[in-house]
């Protein structure tokens, strides 16, 4: 699948993930500054299938009825906190299909 990570993803988590899918962080195509409405629109167009990021709130801001990508969101950010749940996340990404929404709790630890 091609993933795409938002701005708040850290890029190490790429890493567990490239032997079964393509990343590309939004830094990378310039969209960086877009809000999540143009950025999930881009995302669409370019073909990607699934968005991963650390907005909690993006399922409250944007309709994601009828969407083509899929979402994952981290519950937190860090790489440090990341990292023991490598596991979920490759889940979830592997798990995901067109128009999902998945969130993977990490806790604070």
């Amino acid at each position: 699948m091609l993933v795409l990570f938002d701005n708040g993803t850290p890029r190490t988590l790429a890493r567990f993930l490239i032997d079964r899918h393509m990343v590309t962080e939004a830094r990378a195509r310039g969209w960086e500054e877009l809000d999540n409405g143009e950025l999930l629109k881009q995302a669409e167009a370019a073909g990607f299938e699934v968005l991963v990021t650390t907005d909690k709130n993006l399922r409250y801001r944007q309709n994601l009825q009828d969407r083509k990508i899929a979402i994952v969101v981290l519950g937190l950010g860090r790489w440090t906190l990341i990292r023991r749940h490598v596991a979920q996340v490759v889940a979830a990404v592997n798990a995901a299909t067109p128009g999902s929404f998945a969130e993977v709790d990490i806790p604070y630890e």
